[in-house]
């Protein structure tokens, strides 16, 4: 079993999407979105907004355009989705996987797996709370170094960004200055 405080399970590559075991969602998501946007944004963009679908338009109504009809650029785009599926099912566990495994566009296999972690909107929004009390609580503790202190502080702040909540810097430096003990 890895240990939480382990960052990289499988090392920071740029060639290697970062492994999701199940744990510590909120990091594997900030790392998977850079590394899809970093292949291609288009592929991101599939992950947000579902796959590109070619259409003829006859009579006013849309059909499906066939396959043998699509230009190279329809292809291409295409083809993001089926990137993205491949990228994010080679980043999972197998337990993970088979959760996932199901759906046919990434933007599902996406919704499945934030749905999964970090739970409904009302879950958010009840962890979102919880968060601030904790921020508007946020002490240094007896005998906790100062890089401890940065590390939690970091901790709650990074997931609260997370969930929606921004800060501006001179008002995170100010609540961690009021935080410290004067010894």
């Amino acid at each position: 079993m890895v240990g939480s405080n382990q960052t990289f399970v499988e090392g920071a590559s740029i060639n290697r999407p970062p492994l999701f075991t199940g744990e510590n969602y909120p990091f594997w998501k900030v790392r998977m979105q850079i590394f899809l946007e970093s292949v291609d944004r288009g592929i991101w963009d599939v992950v947000l907004n579902g796959p590109f679908v070619h259409v003829n338009v006859v009579n006013e109504v849309q059909e499906p355009k066939p396959f043998g009809q699509w230009t190279a650029d329809e292809n291409r785009r295409a083809q993001y989705d089926v990137k993205a599926r491949n990228i994010i099912s080679s980043a999972l566990t197998l337990d993970e996987f088979y959760r996932i495994s199901v759906y046919t566009s990434v933007r599902e296999m996406w919704k499945i797996l934030r749905v999964t972690h970090e739970g409904t909107d009302d879950v958010k929004r009840a962890r979102k709370n919880s968060l601030i009390q904790e921020y508007e609580m946020f002490r240094m503790q007896q005998g906790e170094t100062i890089y401890d202190v940065q590390k939690r502080f970091t901790h709650i702040v990074n997931h609260l960004n997370g969930l929606g909540k921004t800060f501006d810097t001179d008002e995170l430096n100010i609540k961690i200055l009021k935080s410290l003990n004067r010894t």
